[in-house]
């Protein structure tokens, strides 16, 4: 980024039209190093987790009726923070020239001195269009095409729109003219265009809400009337409409249109939360456990120091692996330490982890629970009689596999490496995920369970638990949820994240 003076540089990034899966790459890269971001209405603010961590967040929608800063006031905010020296990213919906205005913002920058980067972003009249299954062009059906702004008639005494000219291209797509329905559709009727020209409205393109209406022009208004479609909304005419009755892909997809609300820990929700995404499904992060190592590691320390006297090490968790192995290279040492154990994990999801740190799992039970631990020494006939067994594992970790190897013979050590905080909310964040009822909520844990109802009910908001259908990742977690009054719809058969999303597929109807 830019060094040559003491003022920062800004970058007019398209955001692209919603998923956050089509940032670009370059556009990724500069939101991860800004100190300032300045974002739209539409902007998927998902996109604002790749931010810095210090980085101000700024936003500056507008709405009809509703601008939080008026577009000077815009142009005025990305002068003063690049004088401040700071580096800016400008978040614009689509692509910023586009109907972005950023060509407006541009010049203001060059006017001020102020050194500036365009960043193009995927615009929404070809993502929507792709997304609802309507190609912009096509072969023998349209071979021209254009964007129009639907929003410009307003309060106008003449449109700068030129519709003869317009009417005979073969695709048609307006951004922001929903409300100008009316008049859009007597304006192409007027130069040319016959009342059974396909149309179709897209609301919120590339989103897992994505909403799909489809008519000719004589009948558009009334459909879109019918089902009360409100704006942000783009509007495709000509005959490439048609072919979305065979290449309708988006919204076919199994859980398009559920949200699911997932609320394992931010740091290893993400697995989850894209097999579910990649399945249509609006997810909704509601990360309930914070996973955070120990400040006092003094305890595994000392037991690193003298690994040689363990012969067997059970890791519960990917935590678990994380963590020790953190501890054991910041003592300086690495995983030759560990060539006289034996290692033990509970599931697939922690023996993958592990085999990332180049260890093989010698005992890993087909069924991924505490008991089937347990039960998995005894079926290998393992003799654990005066055995030193090493558990490093969570500071609320349960009793089940140390009381059962103990009653092996094994002399037993459990160490806590991190622990299990409760994050905490605004009661508005929980409202905006509830007060629409969620199709799903996600379990992964026990843990996961009880934060989830002890956050409701820190906040007052117990009558949501009673609304709650959950998916749990096991029986355990299951006894958990039925425990605090959780209505269960599914249960993983097997007890892995993946085993959960496959469960969820399988009722996907029911869902």
């Amino acid at each position: 980024m830019n060094n040559k003076t003491n003022r920062g540089m800004v970058y007019l990034v398209g955001a692209g039209p919603g998923d956050e899966g089509l940032l670009t790459l370059r556009g990724a890269e500069y939101l991860q190093s800004a100190h300032v971001v300045v974002y739209d209405y539409l902007c998927n603010e998902a996109l604002l987790k790749m931010a810095h961590n210090d980085a101000e967040i700024i936003y500056v929608g507008k709405q009809a009726a509703a601008h939080t800063l008026s577009q000077e006031e815009i142009n005025q905010l990305l002068i003063d923070k690049a004088k401040e020296g700071k580096n800016v990213i400008r978040m614009k919906g689509g692509d910023p020239f586009v109907f972005g205005r950023g060509g407006e913002e541009a010049l203001a920058l060059v006017e001020s001195g102020i050194e500036f980067e365009v960043v193009p972003g995927i615009t929404a009249g070809i993502a929507a269009s792709a997304y609802a299954g309507i190609p912009f062009t096509h072969r023998g059906v349209a071979t021209t095409a254009g964007f129009v702004t639907g929003h410009e008639m307003a309060g106008k005494e003449k449109s700068d729109i030129d519709w003869d000219k317009i009417s005979g291209l073969g695709t048609l797509v307006f951004y922001m003219g929903v409300k100008n329905l009316p008049v859009i559709v007597e304006k192409l009727k007027k130069t040319g265009r016959k009342g059974s020209t396909p149309v179709a409205l897209v609301r919120w393109g590339t989103r897992s809400n994505q909403q799909t209406v489809t008519g000719t022009l004589d009948s558009i208004v009334g459909e879109v009337d019918n089902v009360q479609l409100k704006p942000p909304a783009l509007i495709i005419v000509g005959e490439v409409v048609n072919l979305r009755s065979k290449l309708q892909w988006f919204d076919n997809k199994p859980l398009f249109g559920k949200r699911i609300v997932v609320t394992r820990s931010r740091t290893q929700a993400s697995f989850l939360c894209e097999k579910l995404k990649r399945a249509g499904a609006d997810v909704l992060e509601l990360p309930t456990i914070d996973i955070l190592p120990l400040s006092d590691q003094s305890l595994i320390d000392q037991e690193i120091n003298e690994l040689e006297k363990y012969d067997w090490m059970v890791f519960t968790s990917v935590n678990s692996v994380d963590i020790f192995m953190e501890r054991l290279f910041n003592s300086g040492r690495d995983v030759r330490s560990l060539y006289l154990l034996k290692l033990a994990v509970i599931g697939n999801e922690t023996a993958k982890v592990l085999k990332s740190y180049g260890l093989v799992a010698d005992l890993m039970p087909g069924r991924f629970t505490s008991f089937a631990v347990v039960d998995e020494f005894k079926k290998i006939q393992c003799t654990l009689n005066r055995k030193n067994v090493l558990i490093p594992g969570s500071l609320i970790a349960g009793d089940v596999i140390p009381e059962g190897l103990k009653e092996m013979g094994a002399d037993v050590h459990t160490v806590a490496i991190y622990e299990n905080r409760l994050p905490q909310y605004r009661v508005e964040q929980i409202d905006k995920i509830f007060q629409k009822t969620p199709d799903l909520v996600t379990f992964s844990s026990s843990s996961t369970v009880n934060h989830l109802v002890e956050i409701l009910e820190s906040l007052g908001r117990m009558e949501y638990v009673k609304a709650i259908k959950g998916a749990s990742i096991g029986p355990i977690t299951t006894e958990t949820a039925v425990e605090r009054g959780i209505e269960l719809a599914l249960e993983a058969k097997e007890h892995t994240i993946n085993g959960l999303v496959d469960e969820i597929l399988k009722n996907s109807t029911g869902v």
